[in-house]
Formats: structure tokens, C-alpha cells, sequence
């Protein structure tokens, strides 16, 4: 199965945030419509969480040093986490504050068509953005629906574009519910709740993400399809004889396995210490993403 590209789903994600916080800007200028400017602050947060990806991405990458053993890959749990609270407090919070606003202070919408315009092209930005993610989302989903899929992932950075994409279009057509009912009714009203429901939505989707993202900061093994996997790789070799013991972290995109087993009677020290390097070398072939190996050789499962 091949491997997400995330980078790609951030930069689908980070041209289509910029050009519709553009256009949601100069429309909520010309129309004063809070929905279209709350649209407008969340696509820009979202640009700015998605250079905040690439960086957590690039950080990750960095080799280990004497303070960091086992590298940097989880710093990109921590601006994934970074994100989802940024798409809390300058999406969330914001567009609550700004259609609460609006609800006590409303005001007529100016040139209403043109927010319509820019909303629907927003969602067709929107709509693009979504289906390059989906593309990666569905080369590790296997089978799974996505809502699984986004509880048992181990990609944060792709949990947080998928589900930005996600608010993001949401919000969009419910900022064109809105627009149009203030249109069609003259009361501005519709055009602050629409803006309350937006920020709602932004709310609720940032805490989903910061929950799933907490889970990988404090430390989650490999999914459970691969460390099973992984058990079945290591009953079947001949080298083993029981398998005790198999601990394993995601960190990142690389992952730590850490191994207690009863290996089978060679006859020698260095025999088994061969049996030992045969494994490990063919335990990485198969599980690329294994960084870090710690094998334990034992005769009992005792603590």
C-alpha cells in the first residue's frame, strides 16, 4: 500500500486557503457581511496553520542528536496540537464573538450577489482542497470509514488538513445559507447565526483534533493492524520460539519497536546473537517505518 503524501495535502490545502481568504476578504469589505468575515479570518488561520505544518513537518525530519537519541519526529504532534488551537481561538472563538456581535448590533448586507459569488467559489477551492487530502486519507484507510480512519490515524498533520478541509466547506456553505436567507428576507439575523453556527462548527471539530493530536503527544504505538502484523512476522520465523513481549511508539512518521522473545536453541551464543541480527535485519525490511529496534532475548516472560 503506498505511503500518504502529506506535504502534498498541505500544499493543496495552503493555495486554496490564500486565494479564498483573499477573495472572502474584499467581499466581506464591499458586502459587511460577519459570515463572509468570519469565512475570511478562518481561511486565513488555516494558511497559517498549514505553513505551520510544513515547519513541524521539516523539524521532524532532523536527525537525532546527543539531547534528542530518538529524534524529533513527534514535533510534529506538537504543531499539529499548535494548529488545533489556533483553529479554536482565531477560527472558534472569533467567529462566536463576531456573530454575537452582529446578533445585537446587525447590519444590512452590501452587494449580497457578489458574497454569493465568492462563496461559491469557495467552495469549489474548498471542494478541490478536500479531494487532494481524500487521495492521500485513502492510501492508508484500508477499508476503514473515515471516521475510524481519523481516530486510528497516526498522521496528525493529515487528521488536521482532513478535518480543516472538512470545517472549512462545511463553513462555507453554511456562510451561503445565510447570506442567501439574509438576501432573500432582509434580516440581518440570519447572517449572525450563520456566523455563530460557523464558529460552532470550528469549535467542535478543533477539540476532535486536539484530542486525537494529545493522544500521539503522549505517546501511541503503530496502529493495530501493523503491530499485529508484526506479531504474525515474528511467530513465523524459525529464529523465534515464543514471542513474550512486543512494545512499540509512533514517533512521527518513524516508529520505535521494542521486542522480548525465546529464541530457538542454536547451540551457541554466537549462534543465537546471528538468529538475533537475521531478524532485526528482516524485521526493518518489512516494517520500514521501524527506526528504532530493541530486541530482548529471554527464557521466561518474567518481569
Amino acid at each position: 500500500m503506498a505511503s500518504p503524501n502529506t506535504l502534498r495535502s498541505i500544499l493543496f490545502a495552503l493555495f486554496a486557503n490564500l486565494s479564498i481568504a483573499i477573495a472572502k476578504g474584499a467581499a466581506a469589505w464591499v458586502t459587511g457581511s460577519s459570515a463572509m468575515l468570519a469565512e475570511a479570518i478562518h481561511s486565513l488561520a488555516d494558511s497559517g496553520n498549514q505553513l505551520l505544518l510544513i515547519l513541524g513537518l521539516r523539524q521532524s525530519r532532523r536527525p537525532p542528536s546527543m539531547d534528542y537519541p530518538l529524534g524529533y519526529g513527534k514535533s510534529i504532534y506538537f504543531w499539529s496540537f499548535l494548529v488545533a488551537m489556533v483553529l479554536f481561538s482565531l477560527g472558534g472563538l472569533f467567529s462566536v464573538y463576531e456573530g454575537w456581535h452582529k446578533l445585537n448590533h446587525p447590519e444590512a448586507l452590501k452587494a449580497p450577489l457578489i458574497a454569493i459569488g465568492v462563496l461559491l467559489f469557495g467552495i469549489v477551492a474548498e471542494s478541490i482542497s478536500l479531494w487532494g487530502c481524500m487521495r492521500e486519507v485513502n492510501k492508508e484507510r484500508r477499508g476503514r470509514g473515515l471516521l475510524l480512519w481519523f481516530r486510528e490515524s497516526r498522521s496528525s498533520e493529515l487528521v488536521v488538513v482532513f478535518g480543516e478541509d472538512v470545517a472549512a466547506l462545511l463553513g462555507l456553505v453554511v456562510a451561503l445559507a445565510a447570506v442567501t436567507a439574509t438576501m432573500l428576507t432582509g434580516n440581518a439575523v440570519f447572517d449572525a447565526i450563520g456566523t455563530i453556527m460557523i464558529g460552532v462548527l470550528l469549535l467542535v471539530i478543533a477539540f476532535f483534533i486536539a484530542v486525537e493530536v494529545k493522544a500521539l503527544l503522549i505517546g501511541q504505538s503503530v496502529e493495530r493492524w501493523i503491530l499485529e502484523a508484526m506479531r504474525e512476522f515474528l511467530e513465523a520465523r524459525p529464529e523465534v520460539a515464543e514471542v513474550y513481549n512486543l512494545l512499540s511508539m509512533q514517533m512521527g512518521h518513524d516508529a520505535m519497536v521494542a521486542i522480548k522473545a525465546k529464541m530457538a536453541v542454536t547451540g551457541s551464543e554466537s549462534g543465537m546473537i546471528a538468529a538475533i541480527n537475521r531478524v532485526e535485519r528482516d524485521f526493518r525490511a518489512a516494517f520500514p517505518m521501524v527506526t528504532w529496534l530493541f530486541f530482548e532475548p529471554d527464557v521466561d516472560d518474567g518481569q
